[in-house]
């Protein structure tokens, strides 16, 4: 047998010569990274103007109020409270002698620069300090010194003489 040549077209072809070009690199990764970068960046951006341009009234004002600081039914003899707790009086506290259920009827005036929201949540005590039911009354878009009447009712039968304390005020921007 004698050795022959291969058949053209058969086999590899010698380094340098013939063939398909290599495929090119694509820069895929290079997008999708970059992408990802510019999203970080103005998410980044975002966040830094709410913060710089937001104001006080735009969030709620949360105080913590324990029993020692909440306010009782005669608003005469306390001082005007400063933030969004100056803005709500208790001006009727009982019991319904019909359903026994508590209630305290408020007056909200927004002293804020920005018409508001309040979320006002109170407590009803005996004699004692002791807790007998909680209730809570909300008002919207009250504007820069309107007033709103409203009731924070009670659903707990309650045969006691009792007190209404405000324990939490919540104040927001409309």
């Amino acid at each position: 047998m004698s050795h022959q040549d291969p058949q053209p077209g058969w086999g590899a072809p010698p380094p340098g010569q013939g063939g398909p070009p290599p495929p090119r690199r694509r820069s895929t990764g290079k997008i999708i990274g970059f992408s990802c970068l510019g999203v970080l960046a103005l998410v980044v951006v975002l966040i830094i103007a709410v913060v710089a341009i937001g104001g006080d009234d735009d969030e709620p004002d949360r105080t913590p109020t324990s029993p020692a600081a909440t306010r009782e039914t005669r608003a005469s003899e306390r001082p005007q409270e400063e933030g969004p707790e100056g803005d709500v009086r208790i001006t009727a506290c009982a019991v319904d002698s019909a359903t026994k259920w508590a209630d305290a009827e408020l007056l909200i005036t927004n002293r804020s620069s920005k018409t508001s929201n309040y979320l006002v949540q109170v407590e009803f005590v005996d004699a004692s300090g002791r807790r007998l039911d909680e209730a809570t009354a909300a008002t919207s878009n009250l504007a820069p010194g309107q007033q709103s009447k409203v009731t924070a009712q009670g659903l707990a039968q309650i045969t006691a003489k009792i007190t209404c304390r405000i324990t939490d005020v919540t104040r927001y921007a409309s």
